[in-house]
């Protein structure tokens, strides 16, 4: 290790550790810095690491499907071998149930434009698909607590939709570590139990990054792929003045209960997306289901300020909102009597869509506001950061002609334009996460 490299990025999480690897893959020499003991110990550790292409824009449609491609050819895009062996894509197909919320004919006008297979089902189909499946409606969501809560809406949803596609991968931080191997043979290096207090500047570019024990690390380059903690570094760059959109930090539970019994659900069988109820849920091992929020109005957001102080305990109201709401599809769900989940920080935009994008600062770019749903498509991530980079520090002027990039599997063409920081708020967003 030296003191000096082409890029220092911040953070080795899944896009942090992609961004090393594309990077490295161009002969740039990279390190990557977190103040965490290894690769991926994060909030990618805590991913529920879904793999899916319903997004309410193109552009998030598009980079989800080459995503996809990416995971499926998993060995081959990483092109080593990592001694602790390689994260599964687990292809298990996802359900959508439709609710009066929206009908997804765009989301489903979109997977015909791009090619993505699927199908719709209707109520008798979905009965028949998943017959221990209660499609009463509920609609709209309520938490526990709510003395309508349970209440019938009246009928059953309107149907559902069956992407094949969908999955999920069963280890995010063994991912994490495989790319990390992935880009150290290509020279990048980490540094890890390392934390960075001060990002190091001209008035007009980033010179480098200053440790917390003093070390100074001089580079061109620096990428803050920081996850919850993103808006911290950003401000200490002095870098958030010059966004129009902003990040920062939501505490997010995620609950683990037993799979019901005598409902057939096995680890390859479909998760649900279930917005009448407001939640979603997959197979996870040890024969057990992952429960998550689909954050409907009723689930009041809690922000944090803080990303090295929060609340890291599953609260009981939580628990009873989001496992309750599975139950009302599982009337003979068990449900233990302690809550068992894992309470994480998300790194959420303006508009819950990331900003992959350079910095006022020359030198400093971003690739924040990623948690909770950008998982899916860190490698991919970590390529389009490689091309930007190598694009801006050539002179190219992102800002008035956004850098374009050629997707290798599936031939779309993804215009960086639209992860801008100077967007406007995009009100096609679903302002939610899924996974």
């Amino acid at each position: 290790m030296t003191d000096r490299y082409d890029a220092v990025i911040i953070g080795a999480g899944i896009i942090g550790a992609a961004t090393a690897f594309e990077l490295a893959k161009k002969g740039h020499r990279t390190l990557n810095v977190d103040k965490l003991p290894a690769a991926g110990y994060g909030s990618t550790g805590n991913t529920c690491a879904i793999v899916r292409t319903h997004y309410s824009t193109w552009d998030g449609t598009a980079l989800a499907w080459e995503s996809f491609h990416h995971w499926k050819d998993w060995p081959g895009y990483l092109g080593v071998e990592d001694e602790r062996g390689y994260a599964k894509f687990i292809q298990t197909g996802m359900v959508i149930i439709k609710s009066r919320a929206q009908d997804f004919k765009k989301h489903l006008r979109i997977h015909d434009e791009l090619g993505i297979p699927y199908e719709e089902w209707d109520v008798e189909t979905l009965k028949a698909k998943l017959p221990h499946y209660d499609l009463d409606s509920y609609y709209p969501p309520r938490r526990a607590s709510d003395e309508k809560f349970g209440t019938k809406a009246g009928g059953t949803v309107p149907g559902g939709i069956f992407i094949p596609s969908a999955g999920y991968v069963n280890d995010p931080q063994l991912s994490t570590h495989n790319l990390q191997r992935a880009a150290e043979a290509h020279g990048a290096e980490f540094l890890f139990n390392a934390e960075i207090v001060t990002i190091r500047r001209t008035d007009q570019s980033v010179t480098g990054v200053t440790l917390a024990d003093g070390r100074e690390i001089d580079a061109p380059v620096v990428v803050n792929i920081a996850g919850p903690h993103s808006f911290v570094v950003n401000r200490m760059a002095d870098v958030e003045k010059g966004m129009n959109v902003k990040t920062r930090a939501l505490r997010q539970e995620v609950h683990y209960l037993p799979r019901p019994e005598g409902a057939g659900i096995q680890d390859t069988a479909p998760f649900t997306s279930d917005d009448d109820i407001g939640g979603y849920s997959r197979p996870e091992t040890g024969n057990m289901l992952l429960v998550g929020s689909q954050d409907p109005e009723c689930d009041p957001l809690d922000w944090v300020d803080d990303p090295d102080n929060f609340n890291r305990e599953v609260t009981v109201e939580q628990w009873k909102a989001q496992v309750y709401r599975l139950a009302l599809r599982f009337p003979g769900l068990a449900i233990p009597n302690k809550p068992k989940g894992i309470a994480d920080l998300y790194d959420v935009s303006d508009d819950w869509m990331p900003i992959y994008d350079r910095s006022d600062l020359g030198g400093f770019y971003m690739a924040v506001g990623t948690s909770g749903n950008q998982y899916k498509n860190g490698p991919m991530a970590g390529r389009m950061m490689a091309e930007l980079i190598e694009a801006c520090e050539a002179g190219h002027d992102h800002d008035r002609d956004p850098v374009t990039v050629t997707a290798p599997y599936t031939g779309v063409t993804l215009n960086l334009g639209f992860y801008s920081r100077n967007r406007e708020v995009n009100q096609d967003s679903s302002f939610s996460v899924l996974g």
